[in-house]
């Protein structure tokens, strides 16, 4: 039995449920991380319930023996940047609210331009490069570097800065690696990774877990598994520049989460450097976009 494509604006939903599901993850992650729990065993944590669900989505499709990657050691660098990201995702939650978090971590699809052009010799015109600066000039607006500044807030920059550029070259470098690799096994290696770091760094130090914790962690990995199956399902049937046009829904999601679960509200500096840097990001997916349609093949 044949299974029915997925539509272009099925697609489009399924991105926007899966950054949606991501955004949820960050907020359990941010749960989580007002615990007592040091951030490795978050994210060992993390790695094992990432593998397990990805593993479980295989299995009642039948494709367990896909889920492993064809070449395991060219992953080997692309998840190690996910375990630097994941870290530095908890210590930035842990300092800055979710809304400033994802304000500044949309720096990432700045960088990946800028990667772009000097790894992967990419075009970068002088239009890319003002609305690289205008989004740059967001982050600054939404830091706010007039008012005061105190030692957690650094730490919660510092951390979303090393966070957006691990990220960002991570991408740039699945950009060669999907050439023979499927999304899913890309992110089951890399949870194995995460969760044997996480488990190596655990014999030093660690936390006893109590019922709360354990369903707070087991849906963290939960969510990101369910972020993940999702978006690979909306690039198999739209092209990533038109995707990833929708992952600035995680903005509006992110500000409502934010307020509900931790009443933070966004300020006026946050707001105005956030319409900057969608501005900046959204004209870079649109050109993105029309470059794929330029190179796309023309059928009779």
């Amino acid at each position: 039995m044949m299974k029915a494509p997925v539509s272009h604006l099925g697609a489009i939903c399924f991105a926007i449920a899966g950054f949606t599901f991501w955004v949820l993850c960050d907020s359990t992650m941010k749960l989580a991380g007002r615990s007592q729990l040091p951030t490795h065993e978050i994210v060992a944590f993390l790695g094992i319930f990432i593998a397990f669900f990805l593993w479980l989505y295989s299995l009642t499709r039948s494709e367990v023996r896909e889920l492993w990657p064809k070449r395991p050691a060219r992953l080997i660098v692309r998840a190690l940047l996910d375990v630097i990201n994941y870290f530095c995702v908890v210590i930035a939650l842990r300092h800055i609210s979710l809304t400033l978090f994802y304000i500044l971590v949309f720096m990432s699809p700045m960088l990946v331009v800028i990667l772009g052009r000097f790894f992967l010799h990419e075009r970068m015109d002088w239009r890319k490069s003002a609305a690289i600066l205008t989004g740059f000039l967001g982050v600054v607006i939404a830091v706010d570097p007039f008012r005061s500044v105190g030692t957690n807030d650094l730490i919660g920059y510092a951390a979303c800065v090393i966070c957006a550029t691990s990220f960002s070259v991570g991408v740039v470098w699945s950009r060669v690696i999907s050439r023979t690799e499927r999304g899913e096994s890309v992110t089951f290696f890399s949870g194995v990774v995460t969760a044997c770091i996480g488990l190596a760094a655990m014999l030093g130090s660690r936390v006893p877990l109590n019922g709360r914790l354990v369903g707070i962690l087991a849906l963290m990995g939960l969510l990101c598994g369910l972020g993940n199956i999702c978006v690979f399902i909306a690039l198999k049937h739209a092209a990533a520049a038109t995707v990833s046009q929708y992952h600035y829904t995680q903005l509006l999601s992110g500000a409502v989460i934010s307020y509900v679960l931790f009443r933070e509200q966004p300020t006026r500096s946050m707001l105005a450097g956030a319409v900057l840097i969608v501005a900046s990001g959204m004209y870079i997916a649109v050109r993105a976009a029309r470059a794929d349609r330029a190179r796309a093949p023309v059928h009779s």
